[in-house]
């Protein structure tokens, strides 16, 4: 407790006050029962006050201030008026939430409180685990998804290992998409983004079919004529040797799209539900998705350039400087029409599309809740990329299939006593096929057949996943004031996996193994975890309005097999450098939450300190070309969350809200792979004995873990008369600097910055309909939520002689307006 008294005293005298305020005022506090789960406003005929939002943390309905978890949850009605309609979006708007873009691997690195999952790799499932519908999905690429129409949004802070399937180290960002209603009600939306240049409509129909049927159908479809970064590339020459003839040939890859990522997106929802009597609930839900951008990493902007004085190392003309700005050619067209999954005309995309079903049954007995989902979800995406994003000579395409199917079942007792249980089991079926061929080195093979005559290496890999899991959680209300939980989950996990390169050009076998290799061509990872995960709080409400909470929580992410990685001949052991090893996290958190004056103040303060062993953290080891994902040997992330939201009832419609955050995430050990360039002085002087540079990361902060982050914000609504009303709303974060990098690269140092966020509606008091304008990152600062060292650049790596290399950052959305008009009926 020493730590938290001494960095965090600010955060604590302020959450001392408020709970003093809340323990000397118990009248004005809200008035609800201990045992309350749904809470609602302590007068209903009164107007103002603060708007409960019901949640499903430990899954089963609350308000999210009776919950004893450090859970953020972001209403319905916020959804819209902020435009959180996408991960990205939602973590722009959230403290210590990110989301890193990435081109490939994993496509996107999500991270909480300083801890994440490497984007470099597709085989590693992420930290921050996302949930829709109560299905987990662990695939990075699901920021691709458009997620509209929802009811809620929670984000659990910390391991949650007990209620959320599985991996899910760092937290989860839980989504919850609209059920059809008792009432018809119609929506149609339409919206311009004046940057970007983008069109956008949704329509939405919802009501009964019969007294007991209701179905809802949801869609939502975008165009964009321009972007959002700006391509300056000048076209690339790029010669090729045929090693088969030793003739010479040129080829030239003209500039990709000037403006990016011209993203065309089309999503449908369907939610059939079947409620025959008040015991039986039925819903299914059917979804699909398609979205196609211009350009593959198109938010990759050069940061810094060490070594060249401000420019990048293949082009004096390309200046560092961060920006919504990009250089990336497309393929060279006479290639183009032969490279597999390539388009004729060589341009760079990206194109992702999945579907998913499903089905949920909840039948309330006597006193058991039966509870059944049902899930399969397939996602598939292609891309062409100018991989070094600096207009180099290296492009690759890949075509990645993902496809799963998931039962959980659960029984949540309800027995007039003071234990109840429950007991619940998953399993989960997993399949990842990939495949990737890279283009460089300027070589090409007329004697190979017509689709690898200028592939340098392609990859073929794929993973088979089992999963079988049970939980159970007794709930023991020791006296009507004070609940004591107590759970553990079990999982057994299998991994089937293999990894080749089937073609690799002659001139290249001394660096990648081709699969035909005596030793190794092929690589074969089949794997099995077991893990105990135990979960354990005590909650205690002295007074109406009050709850005090404590907490012992586990998580685990099982290991796994990196698809995407590279069978180097160089490496010393390529088997060991694909599979990875299981991450754990455990700790403590403690809080208070408190609704006071007349349900008018809320305010709620967390600690916690989780330790974090086996960190997942995936690495480019340019010395001798290969992938390797690490073991980080242990992290600890520390801090206090205070969170408050007034919402006077002599001004109804008024809330303001904010949010101080101090966290301190650090490696305790970790001998860890040098960055690209770094010398012994800098700290690059250790040797694993296999010819690998090392240095000890021990006490260095964690990728992407500020110390401080903050929010504010105020939304005002307000009828004028006539049957009219306007409203607005101001949100403000900071963020204090960070690393992007998670192996202490200085280069890759995020600095503090802040976005502002606002909004206009006015339209009628019945809402039938609003016009709006919303506007994101108004001050438009380009800040980068994740970065490293670019392909092919730095050298001489734990050597006195190291040169740096170009820094690539994975930017964020530049200023974005909207103009929106929304009719309902």
């Amino acid at each position: 407790m020493r730590y938290f008294v001494a960095s965090t005293r600010g955060a604590c005298l302020a959450g001392t006050a408020v709970a003093a305020i809340a323990f000397a005022s118990p009248a004005l506090a809200q008035d609800q029962s201990a045992d309350t789960t749904v809470t609602t406003p302590a007068a209903e005929a009164e107007t103002g006050g603060l708007t409960d939002i019901v949640v499903t943390a430990r899954r089963r309905n609350e308000s999210v201030q009776d919950v004893p978890v450090a859970v953020q949850a972001i209403s319905a009605e916020q959804v819209q008026q902020r435009d959180l309609t996408s991960l990205e979006k939602i973590a722009a708007a959230t403290p210590q939430f990110t989301v890193a873009r990435a081109s490939n691997g994993a496509g996107a690195q999500l991270t909480l409180r300083g801890i994440g999952s490497s984007a470099t790799s597709i085989g590693i499932e992420q930290s921050v685990a996302i949930v829709v519908d109560s299905v987990y999905y662990g695939q990075g690429r699901i920021i691709n998804e458009g997620f509209f129409d929802l009811g809620r949004v929670e984000i659990l802070k910390g391991p949650q290992a007990l209620f959320f399937g599985k991996n899910a180290t760092a937290g989860v960002i839980s989504l919850t998409t609209n059920d059809p209603g008792k009432s018809r009600e119609y929506i149609g939306r339409i919206g311009y983004e004046f940057g970007a240049k983008q069109l956008y409509g949704e329509a939405i129909a919802s009501g009964p079919l019969s007294d007991t049927v209701g179905l809802r159908i949801a869609v939502r479809g975008s165009k964009m004529w321009d972007g959002y970064y700006k391509n300056s590339a000048d076209p690339t020459n790029y010669p090729t040797l045929d090693v088969a003839t030793g003739a010479r040939y040129p080829h030239t890859g003209l500039p990709a799209a000037r403006n990016q990522p011209q993203e065309r997106e089309l999503i449908g929802r369907a939610t059939l539900k079947f409620e025959p009597d008040d015991r039986l609930t039925v819903t299914i839900k059917g979804s699909g998705s398609y979205n196609e951008t211009a350009g593959n990493g198109w938010n990759y902007s050069a940061v810094t350039c060490p070594s060249q004085n401000g420019v990048t190392l293949f082009n004096p003309n390309i200046a560092c400087n961060g920006g919504f700005d990009i250089h990336q050619n497309n393929l060279p067209v006479d290639i183009a029409k032969v490279y597999p999954y390539a388009r004729d005309n060589g341009e760079l995309y990206n194109l992702y599309k999945s579907y998913q079903g499903t089905g949920t049954i909840n039948y309330a007995l006597d006193n058991v809740t039966l509870t059944s989902i049902t899930n399969y979800n397939w996602n598939n995406n292609k891309f062409t990329c100018d991989c070094d994003f600096l207009a180099g000579a290296v492009w690759a395409t890949e075509n990645s299939t993902y496809h799963s199917f998931s039962e959980e079942l659960r029984a949540l007792t309800s027995f007039d006593s003071p234990v109840n249980v429950m007991l619940g089991g998953l399993y989960q079926k997993t399949k990842r096929d990939f495949f990737q061929a890279v283009m460089f080195a300027g070589l090409e093979n007329s004697a190979a057949t017509p689709e690898n005559r200028y592939v340098a290496y392609s990859k073929v890999s794929a993973t088979d996943g089992e999963t079988l899991s049970a939980f159970g959680q007794v709930i023991w209300k020791l006296i009507p004031t004070v609940e004591v939980t107590a759970g553990a989950r079990y999982t057994h996990e299998t991994k089937d996996s293999f990894f080749t390169q089937p073609y690799v050009n002659p001139g290249l076998t001394g660096i990648f193994k081709p699969q035909s290799a005596a030793v190794n061509g092929t690589l074969y990872g089949n794997q099995t975890f077991n893990d105990w995960s135990p979960d354990a709080t005590i909650s205690w409400k002295p007074t109406p309005g009050v709850m005090i909470y404590g907490g012992y929580k586990t998580a685990y992410k099982s290991g796994g097999f990196s698809n995407s990685a590279i069978n180097s001949a160089l490496a010393p052991n390529p088997a060991r450098d694909l599979a990875f090893q299981p991450e754990k996290g455990r700790g403590f958190e403690a809080g208070i939450k408190t609704t006071s004056f007349d349900h008018q103040l809320r305010a709620n303060l967390a600690l916690y300190s989780f330790k974090y062993t086996n960190l997942q953290i995936d690495y480019f080891n340019s010395q001798i070309f290969a992938y390797v994902t690490y073991n980080a040997g242990s992290a600890r992330s520390k801090g206090a969350e205070l969170e408050v939201e007034f919402a006077p009832r002599a001004v109804e419609g008024l809330s303001l809200h904010g949010s101080l955050n101090y966290n301190r995430s650090r490696y305790i050990n970790f001998l860890a792979p040098c960055y690209s360039g770094e010398t012994p002085a800098e700290g690059c002087s250790l040797n694993n004995g296999a010819g690998v540079p090392l240095q000890d990361l021990s006490g260095v902060e964690t990728a992407v873990a500020p110390k401080w982050t903050a929010t504010a914000g105020v939304s005002y609504d307000t009828e004028t008369g006539n049957g009219l009303k306007v409203g607005g709303n101001v949100d403000m974060r900071y963020s204090g600097s960070y690393l992007g990098s998670g192996f202490g690269d200085p280069r890759t140092r995020q600095e503090s910055y802040a976005v502002l966020d606002a909004g206009l509606r006015f339209g009628a008091a019945d809402d039938r309909w609003q016009v709006a304008v919303l506007g994101k990152n108004l001050t438009n600062k380009f800040y980068f939520t994740g970065g490293g060292t670019a392909p092919l650049t730095g050298s001489g790596t734990g050597t006195a002689a190291g040169k740096p290399g170009d820094i690539i950052g994975y930017g964020t959305l530049p200023r974005t307006v909207r103009l929106q008009l929304t009719v309902k009926y």
